[in-house]
């Protein structure tokens, strides 16, 4: 499994690195929008065990996210009344999420034969992160460079905080974070999170063009985006939980499906983005 692991990753990774730097703005979005496809069709394997509603739920994505390309400038988000309306919503659904979280088995009562509500969590979590990586991506049009290290700085937070996390939590845990959701998440792997995260972004304030006056924007919007992606993180989780699955599917030898790949991110992506067009 660990051999998988680790050949899966060494060819993801590179493969990731170049499109991220290398494509031009269109080409990076038509590469993640097959990504955002095949996540799609895990979502609905994870949410529904039967064939018409994820038949259902997929057609419905794709016209949603279909109109979202025809709505969205690609090369000028920042300036996108849609675009800023999807990220406020998508902050305030991942906030409402701790709710759900909190409260699970109970919430599940809610939410677990409504079809619709499944839906939206769907489309909010992954639409909201397509547009948010391809916003930093385009942060300056005539230097695809710099939008490039913003996406990577993100993911490398993430792995970081993830990374902290595994071995914290191994050597230190003892106080769960959330029992009902995930057993082996603590709340010492989260603060080991954090601290290896830390780390990171004092890298991004010798290797980033940070703006003058906005580095406390920078440590507030980071501490925000690791925090999201342990909340990305559990969402799936719970939703897995409730559907009795281990993993959304088998696509990456290894890792299990896209989406337990990307969980973390879906909602790490969007909450710093919102950091980053608001107050950077």
């Amino acid at each position: 499994m660990l051999k998988q692991r680790i050949i899966t990753a060494l060819i993801l990774a590179p493969l990731a690195l170049a499109a991220i730097f290398m494509l031009p703005l269109f080409g990076l979005a038509v590469v993640f929008a097959l990504v955002l496809v095949l996540a799609a069709r895990e979502w609905a394997r994870v949410v529904s065990d039967q064939g018409s509603k994820r038949l259902s739920f997929f057609v419905v994505f794709a016209l949603v996210f279909g109109f979202s390309l025809w709505q969205l400038p690609l090369d000028s988000l920042a300036h996108s009344i849609w675009f800023s309306s999807m990220l406020g919503l998508a902050v305030a659904a991942w906030l409402s999420s701790l709710y759900l979280l909190s409260s699970y088995p109970h919430s599940a009562t809610f939410w677990h034969n409504s079809s619709v509500f499944k839906l939206l969590v769907g489309l909010v979590v992954l639409l909201p992160f397509f547009w948010s990586l391809v916003f930093l991506r385009s942060v300056d049009p005539n230097n695809p460079a710099v939008g490039g290290a913003w996406v990577l700085y993100v993911l490398l937070l993430v792995w970081a905080a993830d990374t902290g996390a595994y071995f914290a939590g191994k050597r230190f845990g003892k106080r769960k974070l959330a029992k009902n959701v995930s057993p082996k998440k603590t709340i010492e792997g989260l603060l080991g999170g954090f601290a290896v995260a830390a780390l990171v972004t004092v890298g991004a304030f010798i290797f980033l063009d940070i703006p003058q006056g906005k580095e406390w924007v920078l440590v507030i919007a980071s501490g925000f985006t690791v925090l999201a992606s342990v909340v990305g993180d559990l969402v799936e989780s719970m939703f897995k939980r409730q559907a009795g699955i281990k993993d959304s599917g088998s696509l990456l030898p290894g890792h299990g499906g896209l989406l337990d790949r990307i969980d973390s991110m879906t909602a790490a992506m969007p909450v710093f983005a919102f950091f980053f067009l608001h107050w950077m």
